[in-house]
C-alpha cells in the first residue's frame, strides 16, 4: 500500500509532466540542430529533425516532437578517446547511464556500458565507438549549448 506522502509526491510530478516534457523536447530539438551544424560532429540522430529516418514515426507517435534523446557521433580519428574526453569535459550534464531525468545526462557507451566490446561488436550492437547519447533536460537551453560547446 502506498503511503500518503508518496502519493502526494507522485501527484505533484504528474501534474507538471506535460510542461516538463514540452521543455525537454524543445531543448532537444535545439540541441540536435546545434550539433548538426557543429564541425566536431559527424552525424546526429534525432527523430524531430526532418531528415531523420524516424521523423515520420515521430510525427505520428510523438505528436510532432522528437522526444528528449539526442544521439550523435564525434568527428575524430580516435572516436573512442574523443568521446570519452567529450564526456569528461561536460560540467552541466551528469555522466550517467540512465535517461529521463529533469537534468541533462550524457554517456559515451563505447567507453562505459559497452567498453568490453571491440569495434566490430560495437557496430553490430548499433553502438559505434563515436556515439554519444544525450538525454536533454529542462535547464536553460543557453546553459546546455554552452556546456556542449566547451
Amino acid at each position: 500500500c502506498m503511503s500518503p506522502d508518496n502519493a502526494w509526491i507522485i501527484i505533484q510530478g504528474i501534474e507538471t509532466l506535460s510542461l516538463r516534457m514540452e521543455r525537454h523536447c524543445e531543448n532537444a530539438m535545439k540541441v540536435a540542430e546545434h550539433l548538426k551544424a557543429h564541425p566536431s560532429v559527424s552525424w546526429v540522430r534525432y527523430p524531430g529533425l526532418p531528415d531523420d529516418k524516424q521523423h515520420e514515426k515521430a510525427q505520428k507517435y510523438l505528436k510532432g516532437t522528437g522526444g528528449p534523446m539526442v544521439v550523435f557521433g564525434v568527428n575524430a580519428s580516435d572516436a573512442k578517446k574523443a568521446g570519452q574526453e567529450f564526456i569528461d569535459s561536460l560540467g552541466l550534464f551528469s555522466h550517467v547511464a540512465n535517461v529521463g531525468d529533469a537534468r541533462s545526462l550524457a554517456i559515451h557507451p563505447a567507453s562505459t556500458t559497452h567498453s568490453q566490446m571491440n569495434e566490430e561488436q560495437l557496430e553490430g550492437a548499433g553502438c559505434p565507438s563515436d556515439m554519444v547519447r544525450l538525454s536533454i533536460g529542462i535547464e536553460s537551453i543557453e546553459d546546455i549549448l554552452a556546456d556542449l560547446d566547451q
